[in-house]
């Protein structure tokens, strides 16, 4: 199962959990690039709404309120909702133009004889891009309303673009689907996150908003395999017996060889929500293309790790059952003497950036430790896929520092707000991503950010942060839980709290550990999340609650 699931898997009957289940990949972690097994997954909803029309006489209030109604209904471009409109301004708004999330009611305050104000607590909105941006603040959101006279009748003369949707209507009418673009390297597939309407032509949304490049906030950070200005030269993509026939502009036809074959992965990761689609030709104006296979250059996609635990125990650093620890060979005894007080491992466990009370060090499998950052106060260093240490001291977020396997330091310019104590700063397994976590005045602030090199790979800036929604409580730490979703730990005076986020998506509780928690790890998704307690118990979840391994350890380490 991908991001979406597990979330839902691991709080279930929290709304605005988006429902898609993704199942099998169709590209591969390694491996040609080849058609996947048929998924099980999005399948259009069972629900459709089928709002009325305006009632004989109704007042300008329920007018109001059964338009805002009517936005449940999508069929033949809102067709029922434009009736409660004016003629003159009917064709002129633009429902697709944004999603209002409501969870509670709204309140309708007359502003004039013919006007009216609704007024409502949001929790997320929705742009005409398909971006799910969740809402920071409880300050209410005001809509202004105008009516006129038709043959009698009130109708709305003016009203903002955009519906206003429950959680639940929004779950059922609205599924998530990650489009996927690369990271300079082109080794891992990266995840950006939209959400369309599930009774829409929902591939052809998919390969257009691909086409259309990646999200601001992405930009300078991942790449894609199309030559600029490719777009779909027909309106519509077909499927037939499970294969997408998407035909491009002739702007295709620059690609090469190998271009053409991460143009396919990059388009058959984009459809893996949908079941029925489990292989991908193209062509260029009607002629096909012909594609070649990746072999071994076939990207990864949200990559795995060992599904042990990787603690440090005993002075060594190791993967650990009930049992024993298995040292590192070359590492786990050097690392174990450096009283660590964090860790995280290369995915090919070569190198381990090690966390101690001098700064942050760099450790190799052949026993060499080498201090890459010695300013007092950093937060946990992280690594990434290209070998670069990232650090960052506790009270100065502007202050980001990246030092290649050289030792050499290069200032990274930093977005992440000031005035606030970093907490953690986790690299995607991707590379392309970091995840932050902020104490701001004892209140958690979740933050994703872009990492952005220069030709040679060299880290120069982070992109513009794009905030989560905030768990609650005291920030303890936090990880990537796979490459979609985010889990923090959180305590919230009344013990210890994990929290879920999707990046572009939703965000729900994940059950409290028993203890005081200090540290919690990913692994292969969020039902692989492990936490380590102040009495050193590694605990992991099992439905809503967790429970104990029966491992011990003095730390908690991170595979990337």
């Amino acid at each position: 199962m991908r991001g979406r699931d597990r979330l839902r898997a691991l709080a279930a009957g929290v709304v605005l959990v988006a429902t898609v289940l993704t199942g099998c990949a169709s590209i591969p972690d390694s491996g040609p690039v080849q058609e996947g097994d048929p998924i099980t997954a999005d399948v259009p909803s069972d629900v459709v709404y089928t709002p009325k029309g305006p009632v004989a006489d109704s007042s300008q209030e329920r007018i109001l309120r059964d338009f805002i109604s009517a936005g449940t209904g999508p069929q033949d471009n809102y067709a029922v909702a434009r009736e409660y409109l004016s003629a003159g301004f009917a064709d002129a708004w633009d429902a697709r133009a944004s999603v209002t999330v409501r969870p509670g009611g709204g309140a309708t305050t007359r502003v004039g004889e013919d006007e009216l104000e609704y007024a409502f607590t949001a929790t997320a909105t929705l742009d005409g891009g398909g971006h799910y941006v969740p809402a920071t603040t409880s300050v209410p959101t005001s809509l202004g309303y105008s009516f006129v006279q038709e043959d009698g009748q009130w109708r709305i003369s003016d009203a903002p673009d955009g519906t206003v949707l429950n959680p639940a209507t929004f779950q059922s009418i609205f599924r998530a689907h990650a489009v996927y673009f690369y990271d300079p390297s082109f080794r891992y597939l990266v995840p950006d996150q939209r959400w369309f309407l599930a009774r829409s032509s929902t591939s052809t949304r998919i390969a257009s908003a691909l086409l259309d490049g990646p999200s601001t906030w992405l930009q300078g950070a991942v790449v894609s395999a199309f030559p600029e200005g490719t777009q779909l030269s027909l309106t519509a993509i077909t499927v037939d017996d499970g294969t997408a026939r998407v035909d491009l502009t002739s702007d295709a036809l620059s690609a090469s060889d190998t271009a053409r074959a991460r143009m396919q992965a990059q388009l058959l990761a984009s459809f893996s929500t949908l079941s029925t689609i489990t292989a991908v030709d193209l062509s260029v104006e009607s002629t096909v293309l012909d594609v070649p296979d990746l072999g071994g250059a076939a990207p990864l996609r949200d990559p795995t790790v060992d599904a042990r635990p990787l603690v440090v125990a005993d002075g060594v650093l190791g993967f650990a059952s009930r049992s024993s620890v298995s040292p590192l060979p070359g590492l786990g005894p050097v690392v174990g003497a450096l009283a660590p007080t964090s860790a995280e491992a290369s995915a090919d466990l070569s190198v381990v950036v090690v966390g101690t009370d001098r700064g942050a060090l760099r450790v190799g499998a052949d026993g060499s430790s080498l201090l890459v950052d010695g300013r007092a106060g950093l937060a946990p260093p992280t690594l990434d896929d290209a070998g670069w240490v990232w650090s960052v001291p506790v009270d100065d977020a502007r202050a980001v520092t990246a030092t290649g396997a050289d030792g050499v330091p290069h200032a990274v310019t930093s977005t992440l707000p000031a005035g606030s104590a970093v907490v953690s700063f986790r690299v995607s397994r991707d590379g392309a991503r970091a995840l932050v976590l902020l104490d701001d005045q004892g209140e958690s602030r979740l933050l994703v950010v872009a990492l952005l090199r220069d030709s040679r790979g060299v880290p120069t800036a982070l992109g513009p942060p794009v905030e989560l929604a905030a768990p609650t409580g005291r920030p303890v730490d936090a990880t990537w839980a796979d490459q979609l979703t985010v889990a923090s730990l959180t305590d919230t005076g009344e013990g210890s709290l994990v929290s879920l986020a999707e990046v572009g998506g939703a965000s729900a509780g994940s059950g409290q550990p028993s203890g005081s928690a200090t540290t919690i790890v990913g692994g292969n998704g969020p039902s692989s999340l492990r936490v380590l307690t102040a009495e050193g118990s590694v605990l992991e979840p099992r439905g809503s609650s967790w429970q104990d391994t029966g491992v011990v350890a003095d730390l908690l380490a991170t595979q990337r």
